[in-house]
């Protein structure tokens, strides 16, 4: 069998994609390395410059500052238990109706759908959502941040695109021909080969939680049930408070030279603080994401 040569347009066709696969890791992942990088170097030579590609001057004081705080393991604590009962809660909530509105059989499907969608679109507001939380006595209580993150319309969207594409209406006729009812084929054909819609419902669930900050502002005024990206931004708010309050005390040059510090060492919290809160969802992407890629892809098609 002949081989056909490459010629000198494949190469450079070759060459080219190369190129640009090159250039956009390094527009994604370069901001995320030079937050690691900022984090662990001298405030004032990330503020001036001279750090780019490695670290200047390698300090822990950054960290030393945001985890000497109590508040921080508490929050990390109360994120990840919220964040692993609204994970479950959420698979528990959107796998089922999404399979259900997948069937096409379904009476008032699209009726179902519409009435989905304009939630998308349209909403209560703010004040008629925290009514509704103080009326079902949940407000400073653990079930004002879970009880409405139990589904949201685009991830059960994408979900039924993949039980519509994924799960042959064949198989689940043949399962009722051998006597199987509808909970029957759900748990035990279509939950077994939906590893990978179940796996990006549950990324998508923790990381927005994970990120979410407003909530616990909202609903939450007990510090015990504060969760970590909360505690974060009250720690950086009460250190540039305290930044002015300690510059206002002094004078003349000391009062320059203490102030320029800490907006120095504030900038350097803020990276710190931006790796603190991602380092968990860093550590659990990896495991899922060939599971995310697959669900993502199959789920994207229109059935």
């Amino acid at each position: 069998m002949s081989v056909k040569r490459r010629t000198t347009f494949d190469r450079a066709f070759d060459a080219v994609n190369l190129l640009l696969i090159c250039f956009i890791i390094v527009i994604v992942a370069y901001p995320l390395y030079f937050t690691v990088i900022a984090s662990l170097s001298d405030p004032y030579a990330v503020a001036s410059g001279k750090v780019i590609f490695w670290i200047k001057d390698l300090t822990l004081e950054p960290y030393t500052n945001v985890l000497k705080n109590d508040d921080i393991w508490t929050g990390y604590a109360n994120s990840i238990f919220n964040t692993v009962v609204i994970v479950i809660y959420q698979l528990a909530v959107t796998i089922p109706c999404s399979y259900v509105l997948s069937r096409r059989h379904l009476i008032g499907r699209k009726a179902i759908m519409t009435y989905f969608l304009i939630t998308m679109y349209f909403g209560g507001g703010l004040i008629p959502s925290y009514l509704l939380m103080r009326d079902l006595g949940v407000v400073n209580t653990r079930l004002a941040l879970i009880l409405p993150a139990g589904m949201t319309v685009y991830t059960m969207i994408v979900a039924r695109s993949f039980f519509q594409t994924n799960v042959p209406q064949e198989l689940l006729e043949a399962a009722k021909i051998d006597g199987c009812g509808e909970f029957g084929i759900f748990l035990r054909i279509v939950i077994p080969v939906s590893g990978a819609i179940i796996a990006v419902v549950a990324l998508y669930a923790a990381v927005g939680h994970w990120n979410n900050w407003f909530s616990t502002l909202l609903y939450i005024s007990d510090k015990k049930l504060y969760e970590l990206q909360y505690v974060l931004r009250n720690i950086l708010i009460a250190n540039q408070k305290m930044n002015i309050i300690n510059v206002e005390s002094m004078e003349g040059a000391d009062a320059i030279a203490a102030q320029m510090r800490r907006k120095y060492m504030a900038q350097g919290m803020k990276y710190a603080i931006i790796f603190i809160s991602s380092a968990p969802m860093l550590i659990a992407y990896p495991f899922v994401q060939k599971y995310f890629v697959k669900g993502v892809m199959i789920g994207s098609v229109k059935g």
